[in-house]
């Protein structure tokens, strides 16, 4: 059987129950979420639809168990919030063209993260550090939809995990702030309240991403099928290559080809109705 997941601000009773019809399947709605059960559909019929409807549609991974979902793994810029960190950050040095540039064409996977990220904080040597506060206070928010998808995995006993490409500064307020329970990212190497320009230790980039994520279904006792990994860029992509159900949020182009799913309507809180879970 295949499973397809309806779910966005236009989806109608009347829209589910025509498509449901068109692949003789069994529907089931509730106030969010449209679950069709069918006995086969093809990429061509996904692709068709999605160019029909302004909602998004997706089938699951065959092996994938809602149900079973034990842990999120997500990224931080442009996922969980609605910015890239670094590129903020280099604005309070006049350097955010520069810096953001180079963000872009890690993120469309043109060069390798790791070359990009020291690239990008070289150009930071010098700034206050007090820029990050700021750039925490005024211009970091939550993406649309982050605590509804946090509290609704939460309330049904599912980890969360935040795993980025950026700052330890960002990630440890936002696990403070949100109640997640794991984090790792970079950690900005500063002397006497100023960026040396330089990141300490190793980077945490793209394996290192797909590496957490194995790591802790060990320290968990599950299994990668029993995990989401969600993300929007190139540097995403290993660390949801392991996982049960990989979700592309607005995510680039090749990314959103390699995912499992797509979110491109809904906010965050589409990764419950990819489980299957009531929300309002």
């Amino acid at each position: 059987m295949t499973t397809l997941v309806l779910h966005g601000q236009y989806l109608t009773v009347d829209v589910a129950e025509k498509i449901a019809k068109q692949f003789q399947g069994e529907l089931r709605f509730n106030n969010t979420v449209a679950v069709i059960e069918a006995e086969q559909i093809a990429d061509g019929d996904l692709q068709t639809l999605r160019s029909e409807y302004q909602f998004d549609i997706n089938i699951l991974p065959q092996g994938f168990d809602a149900n079973a979902c034990r842990l999120l793994v997500t990224d931080m810029d442009s996922t969980l919030i609605n910015i890239e960190c670094v590129d903020e950050i280099a604005d309070f040095i006049n350097v955010k063209p520069q810096v953001a540039e180079i963000t872009e064409a890690a993120m469309r996977g043109e060069i390798d993260f790791e070359t990009s990220l020291r690239k990008r904080v070289s150009l930071l040597k010098g700034l206050d550090v007090t820029a990050l506060e700021r750039v925490y206070l005024e211009r970091l928010q939550l993406n649309p939809g982050a605590e509804k998808m946090i509290k609704g995995l939460q309330q049904r006993g599912i980890k969360t995990a935040l795993v980025s490409g950026g700052f330890t500064f960002f990630t440890e307020r936002l696990k403070q702030r949100l109640g997640l329970d794991f984090t790792m990212a970079n950690v900005l190497s500063e002397h006497k309240g100023k960026l040396t320009g330089e990141v300490e230790g190793e980077i945490c980039g793209a394996q290192s991403k797909a590496d957490f994520l194995l790591t802790h279904c060990t320290k968990l006792a599950i299994t990668p099928q029993q995990v989401v990994a969600m993300g929007d860029g190139a540097n995403d992509l290993l660390m949801m290559n392991e996982a049960g159900l990989s979700v592309a949020y607005h995510a680039k182009p090749t990314v959103q080809q390699q995912a499992s799913t797509v979110l491109n309507y809904c906010g965050l809180e589409g990764v419950l109705g990819l489980l299957q879970l009531e929300y309002n």
